[in-house]
């Protein structure tokens, strides 16, 4: 009898062993990592394929990433943290130093429903594979020029596509920095830059000395030269600490060369793979060249090649003498939803300024366009050009808004501040000892009030520069919710702050100074935005691996729509009842940055008989 009760138990333990056993002697490397990114399976396959013991590397960070592709490995585990899988073609280092090209299958490492880390499958790709990875790769580049070209081929000003084209160069080859320099009989000028001193741009430099006129000479198109082949120090661009190469290519406009992108590597090496990329690039940034220096010469020309126009990234019509549309491209068919059918033979459908003016108009999409106007020659005709300016508009209001608003909440406790002030200099001896008292207690409740206000702008600035102080780590969340029920529950007679936190919640890992910004934040607007009182809950739940807590209120609540925008910076709401309760509008951005900041969420939610729920999320604390 015990022999057949033994025998009901052991088919968990045969899977578990049976599980080890294909890990064991799967032909195909696995390696599975936790949540703090480091090895927790290392399998004979991996073994092999990359030479590294498991002893030599559970634990640790793995030794196979190389470091130009960390950025990368970890994009690729963010991805999948949710679920699903990803595969994809990359690069891995061996112990002697050798590159693998591998394809890697990633997906989520779960036990018991909840997330423990990632597992990766590797597979050595072949000749093909690689082939085919390449020829992606190059496909990808290509996308990522032909979106340049457009984005380059309605802009008019030349310095303007020179820089998009410098930012472009770094993404596209890998390097660490770049600029672009002119061709000016026998001198060159640096235009722009990427990654180098701003001081630098409008330096000059021989021809005839430079690597540029050493290309010319050549009679090629890409050249790349190194620490060894010459020194760089007589450049204007040596500036880059550590700078071991250069690679430039040729641009060509008009069928003469007007310049060269340059490619610097101080951090790691260049391939004929980054060459190849870097001369494609350039090709393309002559043709963005000469888009841009063409496209007034083609308007003044009434040249209407339907291949320019219909490349252009922005909105471009053509009108007769009457005004009317005689050529709609499809940039202006995305931008107002109008196809080319609509609008042939009719005024276009927004107004139109004076040639040569600039004009800002709202569809009734709700869009914003940026409309100038062009004339043809002397017959009447008209180019006009637009482009969506929708998200600069609403930056630029939200902008003014939080100018306004600031300016209001600075200046109502100074008028208070100054008020009083003045009233004690100049009144002293005719107030008692308990109008002194009272003057000089308003005085310092509205110098709390700007330093407050000052701190949270502080705090609103260092959010957007991703420079928010936290010190992550474990923590006693349920005495920091009590803590501020406490003192929130005594600053309003209308309302009733409660607590609803359970015996034994486990600690929360995150930063406790952060975590009390955040729950002062959302208590004070559960507070403000509930006029006329009421309940405001404070809950705290343990949903392994996290800890939600919930601040709910009976307020006014949330507009449809408005759930996520209350997170952005400046933003308070449409017009109505929200404006009327003052505020800078980031708040909520702090709270979310400081949230994110700690590997945790927020989130709001309409509660259904009014008011909204608050919700925060932060990672369980892991057992000592």
């Amino acid at each position: 009898m015990v022999a057949e009760h033994a025998g009901l138990a052991d088919p968990r333990d045969r899977v578990d062993a049976t599980a080890r056993a294909v890990i064991e002697s799967a032909a195909d490397a696995i390696v599975a990592f936790g949540t703090d990114r480091t090895v927790l399976l290392w399998n004979p396959a991996a073994e092999r394929m990359f030479g590294w013991s498991a002893t030599e590397v559970i634990g640790l960070k793995p030794p196979t990433i190389p470091e130009e592709l960390s950025a990368e490995h970890n994009a690729v585990l963010e991805r999948v943290r949710g679920g699903g899988q990803i595969s994809f073609a990359t690069r891995r280092i061996r112990k002697d130093g050798s590159v693998l090209d591998v394809r890697i299958d990633t997906s989520v490492l779960t036990d018991s429903g909840g997330m423990i880390g990632w597992v990766n499958i590797c597979h050595q790709t072949g000749e093909d594979d690689v082939a085919r990875h390449y020829m992606a790769e190059r496909a990808r580049v290509v996308r990522r020029l032909g979106d340049v070209v457009a984005d380059m081929s309605g802009q008019r000003d030349l310095e303007s596509v020179l820089d998009r084209i410098a930012a472009s160069l770094r993404e596209l080859t890998g390097a660490d920095a770049g600029g672009f320099v002119l061709i000016e009989e026998d001198r060159l000028r640096l235009v722009s830059t990427a990654g180098l001193p701003a001081r630098l741009r409008g330096r000059v430099a021989s021809l005839s000395n430079s690597l540029v006129g050493e290309l010319l000479r050549s009679g090629k198109t890409v050249m790349m030269a190194t620490g060894e082949s010459g020194g760089f120090d007589d450049l204007i661009w040596s500036a880059l600490p550590g700078l071991h190469t250069i690679a430039l290519g040729l641009s060509h406009v008009g069928g003469r060369p007007y310049g060269a992108l340059y490619a610097l590597y101080s951090r790691r090496t260049l391939s004929h793979v980054e060459l190849e990329l870097l001369e494609l690039l350039a090709g393309h940034a002559g043709v963005a060249l000469t888009n841009a220096m063409a496209f007034e010469e083609v308007v003044r020309q009434r040249a209407h090649e339907r291949a320019v126009i219909d490349g252009s990234a922005d909105g471009i019509a053509v009108l007769d003498e009457q005004g009317n549309v005689k050529q709609w491209n499809p940039a202006a068919h995305r931008i107002t939803g109008m196809p080319a059918s609509e609008v042939m033979g009719a005024p276009p459908p927004f107004p139109l300024p004076e040639p040569g003016e600039r004009r800002t108009h709202k569809l009734t999409s709700g869009r914003w366009l940026d409309v100038l106007c062009t004339a043809l020659g002397g017959g009447g005709e008209r180019v006009v050009d637009f482009r969506d300016v929708t998200a600069a508009k609403e930056l630029e209001e939200a902008k003014d808004l939080f100018l306004a608003t600031t300016s209001h909440e600075l200046r109502t406790p100074i008028t208070v501040v100054q008020g009083f002030a003045s009233t004690l200099a100049s009144r002293w001896d005719q107030l008692s000892d308990a109008d002194r008292r009272s003057a000089v207690r308003t005085i310092a409740e509205r110098a709390g009030s700007l330093g407050r206000l000052v701190e949270q702008l502080l705090l609103g600035a260092r959010a957007g520069a991703d420079q928010l102080p936290v010190d992550n780590g474990p923590f006693d969340l349920a005495a920091l919710l009590r803590a501020a029920v406490i003192s929130f529950d005594a600053l309003s007679d209308k309302h009733e702050v409660v607590a609803d936190i359970p015996a034994g919640l486990p600690p929360a890992h995150g930063d406790p100074m952060a975590t009390d910004i955040i729950v002062g934040q959302l208590l004070e607007n559960a507070v403000k935005y509930a006029p006329s009182g009421g309940k405001v809950t404070v809950r705290a739940r343990s949903t392994d691996p996290t800890i939600e807590v919930e601040v709910a209120d009976e307020g006014i609540g949330i507009n449809p729509g408005d759930h996520e925008r209350i997170f952005e910076r400046f933003y308070q709401g449409e017009t109505g009842d929200r404006r009327r309760f003052g505020g800078v509008g980031i708040g909520l951005y702090i709270v979310r940055r400081l949230a994110v900041a700690q590997e945790g969420t927020v989130v709001a939610q309409s509660r259904p008989a009014g008011g909204t729920t608050m919700r925060l999320s932060l990672r369980r604390a892991t057992a000592s």
